[in-house]
Protein backbone atom coordinates (compact mmCIF):
# COMPACT_ATOMS: atom_id res chain seq x y z
CA UNK A 1 0.00 0.00 0.00
CA UNK A 2 1.15 3.36 -0.89
CA UNK A 3 2.52 5.77 2.21
CA UNK A 4 1.29 9.16 2.47
CA UNK A 5 5.47 10.47 1.41
CA UNK A 6 4.50 8.23 -1.55
CA UNK A 7 1.58 9.81 -2.22
CA UNK A 8 2.96 13.09 -2.10
CA UNK A 9 5.25 12.52 -4.50
CA UNK A 10 2.94 10.73 -7.09
CA UNK A 11 0.99 13.16 -6.63
CA UNK A 12 3.82 15.93 -7.75
CA UNK A 13 5.17 14.23 -9.81
CA UNK A 14 1.94 13.90 -11.98
CA UNK A 15 1.21 17.52 -11.69
CA UNK A 16 4.90 18.12 -13.18
CA UNK A 17 4.00 15.82 -16.24
CA UNK A 18 0.58 16.97 -16.99
CA UNK A 19 1.98 20.75 -17.74
CA UNK A 20 5.62 19.67 -18.21
CA UNK A 21 8.11 22.84 -19.10
CA UNK A 22 9.52 22.09 -23.00
CA UNK A 23 13.01 23.50 -21.34
CA UNK A 24 12.43 21.79 -17.84
CA UNK A 25 16.32 20.23 -18.47
CA UNK A 26 17.62 23.82 -19.07
CA UNK A 27 15.55 25.20 -15.92
CA UNK A 28 16.63 22.46 -13.42
CA UNK A 29 19.22 22.39 -14.56
CA UNK A 30 20.10 18.85 -15.60
CA UNK A 31 20.04 16.35 -18.77
CA UNK A 32 16.49 14.80 -20.64
CA UNK A 33 16.60 11.91 -21.80
CA UNK A 34 13.07 11.20 -23.35
CA UNK A 35 10.83 11.88 -20.68
CA UNK A 36 13.41 11.45 -18.18
CA UNK A 37 15.42 14.51 -16.14
CA UNK A 38 18.53 13.67 -15.07
CA UNK A 39 20.08 16.12 -12.36
CA UNK A 40 22.38 16.17 -9.10
CA UNK A 41 20.50 16.11 -5.96
CA UNK A 42 21.95 15.46 -1.86
CA UNK A 43 25.11 14.64 -3.52
CA UNK A 44 23.70 11.86 -5.10
CA UNK A 45 22.83 11.43 -9.31
CA UNK A 46 19.14 12.05 -9.42
CA UNK A 47 16.65 10.25 -11.92
CA UNK A 48 12.94 11.84 -11.82
CA UNK A 49 10.84 9.77 -13.79
CA UNK A 50 6.72 9.83 -14.29
CA UNK A 51 6.91 6.64 -12.61
CA UNK A 52 9.10 7.84 -9.26
CA UNK A 53 12.44 9.41 -8.59
CA UNK A 54 16.04 7.90 -7.44
CA UNK A 55 18.64 8.70 -6.16
CA UNK A 56 21.72 6.97 -7.00
CA UNK A 57 20.80 3.32 -7.45
CA UNK A 58 17.61 3.44 -4.99
CA UNK A 59 13.64 4.32 -5.84
CA UNK A 60 12.63 6.90 -3.49
CA UNK A 61 9.83 7.24 -1.85
CA UNK A 62 10.06 9.56 1.46
CA UNK A 63 11.00 13.13 2.50
CA UNK A 64 14.14 13.44 -0.23
CA UNK A 65 11.56 11.92 -2.92
CA UNK A 66 9.22 14.90 -2.01
CA UNK A 67 12.00 17.38 -2.44
CA UNK A 68 13.18 16.36 -5.46
CA UNK A 69 9.69 16.45 -6.96
CA UNK A 70 8.35 20.11 -5.39
CA UNK A 71 12.45 21.41 -6.87
CA UNK A 72 11.06 20.38 -10.13
CA UNK A 73 7.95 21.93 -10.03
CA UNK A 74 9.22 25.25 -8.84
CA UNK A 75 11.85 24.77 -11.55
CA UNK A 76 12.35 28.26 -13.02
CA UNK A 77 14.98 30.43 -14.76
CA UNK A 78 16.44 32.28 -12.58
CA UNK A 79 20.10 31.92 -11.92
CA UNK A 80 20.82 31.03 -8.15
CA UNK A 81 22.08 34.30 -6.07
CA UNK A 82 24.64 33.17 -3.42
CA UNK A 83 25.12 35.71 -1.42
CA UNK A 84 24.61 37.63 0.98
CA UNK A 85 23.57 34.05 2.30
CA UNK A 86 20.50 34.14 4.50
CA UNK A 87 20.19 32.51 8.02
CA UNK A 88 17.24 30.04 7.96
CA UNK A 89 15.43 32.68 10.48
CA UNK A 90 15.86 35.75 8.07
CA UNK A 91 13.77 33.98 5.31
CA UNK A 92 9.87 34.75 5.12
CA UNK A 93 7.78 32.47 7.15
CA UNK A 94 10.43 30.11 8.58
CA UNK A 95 9.04 30.75 12.27
CA UNK A 96 7.57 27.55 12.83
CA UNK A 97 10.26 25.31 11.52
CA UNK A 98 13.15 27.49 13.42
CA UNK A 99 13.43 24.83 16.48
CA UNK A 100 13.59 21.71 14.22
CA UNK A 101 15.64 23.51 11.58
CA UNK A 102 18.56 24.37 14.92
CA UNK A 103 17.93 20.54 16.02
CA UNK A 104 18.22 18.29 12.82
CA UNK A 105 20.32 20.71 10.25
CA UNK A 106 23.06 22.52 12.67
CA UNK A 107 23.22 20.80 16.14
CA UNK A 108 23.41 17.38 14.43
CA UNK A 109 26.17 18.00 13.15
CA UNK A 110 28.38 19.51 16.03
CA UNK A 111 29.26 16.07 17.13
CA UNK A 112 31.55 15.45 13.25
CA UNK A 113 33.17 19.00 13.36
CA UNK A 114 36.19 17.56 13.40
CA UNK A 115 35.53 14.63 10.90
CA UNK A 116 34.05 16.73 8.58
CA UNK A 117 36.84 18.84 7.87
CA UNK A 118 38.98 15.88 7.27
CA UNK A 119 37.18 14.73 4.93
CA UNK A 120 36.08 17.91 3.32
CA UNK A 121 37.92 17.06 -0.68
CA UNK A 122 35.37 13.97 -0.27
CA UNK A 123 32.57 16.33 0.49
CA UNK A 124 32.97 18.21 -1.96
CA UNK A 125 33.46 15.68 -4.62
CA UNK A 126 30.05 14.48 -3.74
CA UNK A 127 27.87 17.86 -3.51
CA UNK A 128 30.32 19.85 -6.17
CA UNK A 129 30.90 22.08 -3.22
CA UNK A 130 34.17 23.81 -2.45
CA UNK A 131 35.64 25.98 1.20
CA UNK A 132 33.65 29.15 2.25
CA UNK A 133 35.17 32.45 2.43
CA UNK A 134 34.88 35.88 3.11
CA UNK A 135 34.17 36.74 6.61
CA UNK A 136 31.20 33.95 7.51
CA UNK A 137 34.36 31.15 7.49
CA UNK A 138 34.14 30.81 11.46
CA UNK A 139 37.38 28.07 12.16
CA UNK A 140 36.51 26.49 9.07
CA UNK A 141 33.37 26.73 6.33
CA UNK A 142 32.10 24.82 3.10
CA UNK A 143 29.59 25.30 0.56
CA UNK A 144 27.29 22.52 -0.93
CA UNK A 145 24.41 21.98 -3.64
CA UNK A 146 21.81 19.80 -2.51
CA UNK A 147 19.84 20.79 -5.63
CA UNK A 148 21.83 22.49 -8.68
CA UNK A 149 20.22 26.38 -7.52
CA UNK A 150 20.60 25.59 -4.18
CA UNK A 151 23.30 26.26 -2.14
CA UNK A 152 24.10 25.82 1.71
CA UNK A 153 26.78 27.93 3.46
CA UNK A 154 27.96 25.72 6.63
CA UNK A 155 29.78 27.38 8.92
CA UNK A 156 31.94 25.51 11.75
CA UNK A 157 33.45 26.57 15.27
CA UNK A 158 35.14 24.32 17.67
CA UNK A 159 34.71 24.57 21.17
CA UNK A 160 37.48 26.40 23.07
CA UNK A 161 38.00 27.69 26.83
CA UNK A 162 34.74 30.23 26.20
CA UNK A 163 32.27 28.61 23.96
CA UNK A 164 30.80 25.19 22.71
CA UNK A 165 31.30 24.03 19.31
CA UNK A 166 29.05 25.04 16.93
CA UNK A 167 27.77 24.76 13.51
CA UNK A 168 25.22 27.40 11.21
CA UNK A 169 23.97 26.79 8.26
CA UNK A 170 22.82 29.49 5.94
CA UNK A 171 21.01 29.79 2.28
CA UNK A 172 21.70 30.98 -0.54
CA UNK A 173 20.00 34.44 -1.30
CA UNK A 174 17.16 33.39 -3.51
CA UNK A 175 16.76 29.96 -2.42
CA UNK A 176 12.83 30.70 -1.34
CA UNK A 177 12.69 31.18 -5.01
CA UNK A 178 13.07 27.20 -6.03
CA UNK A 179 11.40 25.25 -2.99
CA UNK A 180 8.83 26.59 -0.52
CA UNK A 181 9.97 27.11 2.87
CA UNK A 182 8.95 24.07 4.68
CA UNK A 183 10.83 22.15 1.93
CA UNK A 184 14.02 24.64 2.36
CA UNK A 185 13.84 23.25 6.49
CA UNK A 186 13.79 19.57 4.99
CA UNK A 187 16.26 20.34 2.55
CA UNK A 188 18.59 21.17 5.40
CA UNK A 189 17.85 18.23 7.10
CA UNK A 190 18.61 16.21 4.46
CA UNK A 191 21.67 17.67 3.83
CA UNK A 192 23.02 17.33 6.74
CA UNK A 193 21.97 13.88 7.30
CA UNK A 194 23.81 12.77 3.64
CA UNK A 195 27.05 14.80 5.16
CA UNK A 196 26.66 12.46 7.83
CA UNK A 197 26.41 9.12 5.93
CA UNK A 198 29.70 10.26 3.93
CA UNK A 199 31.66 10.48 7.04
CA UNK A 200 31.93 6.65 7.37
CA UNK A 201 32.10 5.86 3.24
CA UNK A 202 35.41 5.42 1.57
CA UNK A 203 36.19 7.77 -1.14
CA UNK A 204 35.04 5.85 -4.53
Amino acid sequence: MMDNYEKICQDNLRQLYSNLPENLDQLLPGQRQNDEFLLKAFGKSCRITPGGICLGDTAESGVPCILVSLYALHAKADFCIPTPYKAFREIPNSMPYIGAFSTHTEKVLIPYIDHIERRLDFIFDMFNGEPGNGSLSGDFSIVVRPFPKIMLHYIFYRADDEFPASATCLFSNNALSFLPIDALADTGEYTSKRIIDLLSQKNP
